[in-house]
């Protein structure tokens, strides 16, 4: 199961990343754009996900993936479950992804290390 704390330790390992408090709630932000953000209890994460990819992925794994109906239906975010998660590797996936969404092409390219995680 992963936790915020891994979350935290995770995104700010990212390039360029940095944690700032938006809504009562850590966000984490690549050269200013959110890529990821903290539930009010901890117990869930939201990323930055194609809409058009966020209903496949809702049903083939609803325990892990969501969206809040009338919040998210118009914008490219999917809330991720923590307990659901089966690894810390698992997360860091995900967001590493969502960086990847947010991040600036030229930044996103300096970091090699972030296509090969993604590709491997």
């Amino acid at each position: 199961m992963a936790t915020a704390e891994d979350v935290r330790s995770i995104a700010l390992s990212l390039p360029e990343t940095a944690e700032k408090l938006a809504w009562g709630m850590p966000t984490f932000r690549v050269r200013n754009k959110i890529f990821a953000s903290l539930s009010e209890d901890d117990a869930s994460v939201g990323v930055k996900c194609p809409i058009g990819d966020r209903a496949e992925l809702i049903e083939a794994e609803p325990e892990k993936f969501y969206i809040r109906s009338g919040h998210d239906d118009h914008y490219a975010w999917l809330r991720v479950r923590l307990a659901a998660l089966e690894s810390t590797a698992e997360l860091r996936a995900i967001l590493l992804d969502s960086w990847r969404q947010a991040a600036p092409r030229r930044l996103a390219e300096a970091h090699p290390e972030t296509r090969e995680e993604l590709a491997g």
